[in-house]
């Protein structure tokens, strides 16, 4: 662990145990995080590079954050920089198109890119051998990229499915980024979208990508960020190597001429209206300040009491005591130049809006009016602090964290000063700045509700901001030739790689307690925070078949009052001392999880021993959860690609306890009753029937200790422990289902085929033919759908990890007109997987990124946990995390391909999603026993989803 790691441990742990009461604003305060440790060096050229080297990281993060982004679109070219993000991760002399990611993928890595309104970024963490590699393919990118016709075609036509996918299917798409986004700002910089507009995309040429590229993308506007397991030295010689030759243009980078933005002195309302609204959404808009801004620190701590966790003031006053609310909250979004507070609230089922505008309203004005208690402040500083400790665990956490600072504030020491600054934040402060900030005058009101909604006479972009856009920068055009691919034996090969580094998988320690609880230890830090999950065996296949969701209710009341504290005395505790706490229902297992600094363990502990043993399960907080987990499946029963998933789970498994949704249905919800959940506890919350694992930076003996004295002494229950009988049922048939959602943004496409066990043989070869046919950029269904066919966002396939039969399914999301021709490519690729032979390099190739991924998730706390939490669910050895490498590595093409042997479009079932009328002939042509069932008319509570009531579209 690097020496910032160790001193966080050292800082922290010198600290007195916390305790819950008045010392908690006094512990909180003397927290000192050590600042980040870095090196820094500028080349001649411009190029700022940062190192951050761990030579304990099992990994390298490459990164390279560009300063240009949203706000630098040209003149009607919204959306631009984050179109030309994609652009140039494709493409160069030396590269063809989409070599990147296959490097990277072979390398068992990770790769990304993201666009903001200050930033573009790019992202690569690998193996420490491979990090040479990495830095020449960011030096391809910046000196030689290739902007040539398809790669601007085929990458305008997928950003164009992320917009479908990110805004216009998700029933708040357009809430969050158009309605909110345009009326955000008047006369500013940051007046568009990042993602921008479909018109404005396809108004684009290639021309215009070529400009940008040499407008922008130069040395002197990039600064690159190394962190984790390197040489330093070796670093410093890497980049001279690739990057010292790289000449700015000669040309200076535009510069727009920012507009002075008006005061706004008057306040204004905004009603909008879109499809498939479940619920309808207000809001407020107030004007922020940049991420630099002195009153930054206050803003965020005000942000905390309002809006972080159940305590938090909105979730108290609005959702949790009035129920007037589904959810609400309130967050500072700052910017390099300008920033915002927003703060939102979706209205629950049979709540009037504006009744939930004037409790939103007196929350503002009591933050406004009256001081913060002490109490109130000293939590939302600990919950920023342990967030904090949270992020800082990886390199590549901390390269991040480094990285957003230098573009948004353009200083790399603001991350440790903005916490000192909220350290050292009053209440005082607070107010002042509720009051400054939360002005009523500058105020934009909005109101968004279901297209059914809309008077007549009300236009469709009602939402549109009345003041005039800026005018910005045009771009000059280009005055480079342009780039071209070289013939394959003229092309400069990829470095070699340097020398593998070994990778160790933590020792991990077990034993079970008197009572037969199972306790499992695995130090994986040394960071003072720890990770606890309690296993619980049943989980929603324990359902009763009337009542689904009843395992997730159960998990969710269980932080809901206990032992005789109430739901919000649990929270104000728990967020007090830093914690995150919380509970779901999974097929096999229920699971409750905490995150905790380890100086607040045993009173952490204390809490989650009640939530165990002792939940209240009082019949309002029954009736509370309730309405709301009702409210929660409404607006994902209106979404696509939940719903897609939801329908296909039912098809493959039918009536089997698999078959139900975890979660349940709105009817199933609202049919349970206290006397079931204290029923399910008693029955299946048993410490025999449970697994306590402990990861972090406790030491095991710590950690068996810690266990113990919090389920100790839990009373293990004289009757046999129950069993869940056969959960995954007979294969069901083949079939071909459209749930016909009309005003969808996109449709979604699923297909399934049943698999075996997680614990069987088999298991292994067919997680490698997975991730042939839909793991990664590299996977078949990414190559076919998205790369060659510009026909969605992405395109993948799972394996599902089941005590009992899984499944493999592959997913995507498509435009409506689209859907029938992925369907055929979805089937394709399953035939394909059976009949088209593996080459051994493929194999390899895919089993490397596989067991990358696996290697990755044993780096962080969680990770670590998770996968110990996923032996014991599906009833595998511990030693599995050391072991997994080498099974999957054991595939051969042979052993792969018997294993692809159950996957074909012939026994395939197919679920889509959309607006039926765009895609159902031609869907129809290729499987005449489509089914289509009405959204309206769609029973998830029915094995047959009510098939036996509808008949194939006319």
């Amino acid at each position: 662990m690097t020496r910032t790691a160790a001193l966080l441990g050292a800082s922290l742990l010198a600290l007195a145990p916390f305790a819950a009461g008045p010392s908690l604003a006094q512990d909180a305060a003397s927290i000192s995080v050590p600042p980040l440790e870095y090196t820094h060096r500028e080349l001649a050229n411009g190029l700022d590079v940062y190192a951050m080297p761990d030579p304990s990281a099992g990994t390298v993060t490459v990164t390279l954050w560009y300063d240009v982004g949203g706000k630098d679109d040209p003149q009607g070219r919204s959306g631009f920089a984050h179109l030309f993000e994609h652009i140039l991760s494709r493409k160069t002399v030396n590269l063809p198109y989409g070599q990147i990611s296959t490097m990277v993928e072979n390398a068992g890595g990770s790769r990304n890119a993201s666009t903001g309104q200050d930033f573009t970024n790019y992202y690569e963490t690998v193996p420490p051998q491979y990090l040479e590699r990495m830095l020449w393919t960011h030096a391809e990118r910046m000196a030689r990229p290739v902007v040539d016709q398809a790669v601007f075609d085929a990458e305008r036509s997928i950003v164009k499915e992320e917009l479908r996918q990110r805004v216009l299917a998700p029933p708040y798409g357009r809430f969050q980024r158009f309605v909110i986004g345009d009326n955000s700002f008047d006369e500013s910089i940051y007046r568009r979208s990042v993602i921008g507009s479909i018109e404005e995309l396809d108004s684009a040429v290639i021309e215009d990508a070529r400009a940008f590229h040499e407008a922008y993308y130069r040395p002197a506007t990039a600064t690159m960020i190394v962190s984790g397991n390197f040489d330093p030295a070796e670093l410093n010689r890497l980049v001279d190597q690739y990057f010292a030759d790289i000449r700015n243009p000669d040309r200076p980078v535009p510069v727009f001429e920012r507009p002075v933005e008006t005061p706004r002195t008057a306040p204004r309302m905004v009603e909008a209206y879109a499809p498939n609204v479940p619920l309808p959404a207000v809001g407020v808009i107030y004007p922020g300040v940049p991420a630099n801004h002195p009153d930054a620190a206050a803003l965020e701590v005000m942000s905390g009491i309002l809006s972080r966790g159940e305590s938090s003031r909105l979730h108290q006053a609005l959702v949790y005591r009035t129920e007037l609310a589904a959810n609400a909250g309130l967050g500072v979004g700052s910017n390099e130049e300008d920033g915002t507070i927003v703060a939102t609230a979706t209205v629950a089922r049979g709540k009037a809006i504006a009744d939930v505008e004037a409790a939103l309203n007196a929350e503002l004005a009591r933050m406004r009016d009256e001081p913060v208690t002490a109490a109130e402040l000293a939590e939302a500083k600990m919950e920023i602090v342990a967030g904090e400790l949270r992020q800082r665990e990886t390199a590549s956490g901390r390269a991040f964290i480094l990285g957003q600072a230098i573009v948004s504030e353009n200083d790399p020491k603001a991350p440790d000063e903005n916490l000192a600054a909220i350290q050292a934040v009053t209440a005082a402060d607070v107010q002042r700045v509720a009051r400054t900030y939360l002005n009523d005058q500058a105020r934009v009101s909005l109101r968004y509700q279901d297209e059914s909604a809309r008077p007549e006479g009300v236009p469709e972009d009602s939402w549109r901001n009345p003041a005039p856009v800026p005018t910005f920068l045009t771009v000059p055009p280009a005055v480079l030739p342009p780039n071209e691919l070289l013939p394959e034996g003229q092309r400069m090969a990829p470095p070699a790689l340097g020398e593998a580094r070994a990778v160790v998988a933590p020792s991990v320690a077990e034993r079970v307690l008197p009572n037969g609880l199972r306790i499992i230890a695995a130090k994986s830090t040394d960071l003072p925070i720890m990770n606890a999950q309690l296993v619980l065996g049943g989980g929603a296949a324990a359902d009763p078949a009337d009542r689904p969701g009843l395992a997730t209710m159960t998990a969710a009341l269980a932080t809901q009052g206990a032992g005789g504290r109430s739901a919000p005395e649990i929270a104000r505790t728990l967020e007090a001392l830093g914690a995150n706490v919380g509970g779901s229902a999974g097929a096999d297992a229920t699971q409750m999880f905490v995150s905790a600094p380890i100086a607040a363990a045993t009173e952490v502990g204390a809490v989650l021993a009640d939530v165990v043993q002792r939940p209240d399960f009082v019949e309002a907080e029954v009736a509370r959860s309730r309405t709301q987990a009702v409210n929660g499946l409404r607006v994902n029963l209106s979404q696509p690609g939940p719903l897609a998933s939801l329908v296909l789970n039912r098809l493959v498994y039918g009536a089997a306890p698999y078959g139900a949704p975890s979660s349940g249905t709105p009817e199933s919800v609202e049919a349970i009753t206290r006397e079931e959940i204290v029923a399910f506890h008693q029955r299946w919350w048993r410490p025999d029937n449970a697994t306590v694992i402990v990861t972090g930076g406790m030491e095991p003996e710590a950690a068996f200790a810690w266990a113990e004295q919090v389920l100790g002494g839990w009373d293990r229950p004289s009757t046999p422990k129950p069993t869940v009988g056969e959960r995954a049922g007979a294969p069901t048939g083949p079939r071909v289902v459209v749930v016909d959602m009309p005003g969808a943004g996109q449709a979604a496409v699923t297909a399934a085929v049943r698999a075996p066990r997680r614990a069987d043989d088999a298991y292994y070869p067919l997680a490698v033919a997975n991730a042939v046919m839909g793991q990664g950029q590299n996977g078949r269904l990414f190559q076919e759908v998205r790369a060659k066919r510009g026909l969605s966002y992405g395109a993948y396939s799972t394996l599902g990890a089941r005590a009992e039969g899984g499944a493999l399914i592959a997913s995507t999301q498509t435009k409506n007109e689209s859907a029938a021709e992925v369907v055929g490519l979805v089937l394709a690729e399953f035939d394909r997987l059976a009949r088209e032979p593996v080459d051994d390099q493929a194999v390899t190739d895919r089993e490397t990124f596989i067991t990358g991924g696996f290697l990755r998730s044993l780096e962080t706390t969680g990770g670590l946990g998770g996968l110990l939490a996923g032996a014991v669910v599906d009833g595998l050895p511990l030693s599995e995390i050391e072991t997994y490498p080498e099974k999957i590595a054991a595939t051969t093409p042979d052993s792969l391909r018997e294993a692809a042997g159950i996957v074909s479009a012939e026994d395939a079932i197919v679920v889509v999603v959309g607006q039926a009328d765009m895609f159902i002939d031609a869907l129809r042509a290729a499987h005449p026993d489509v089914v289509v069932i009405p959204a309206a008319e769609l029973d998830l509570n029915s094995p047959t989803l009510g098939l036996m009531q509808v008949r194939t579209a006319e």
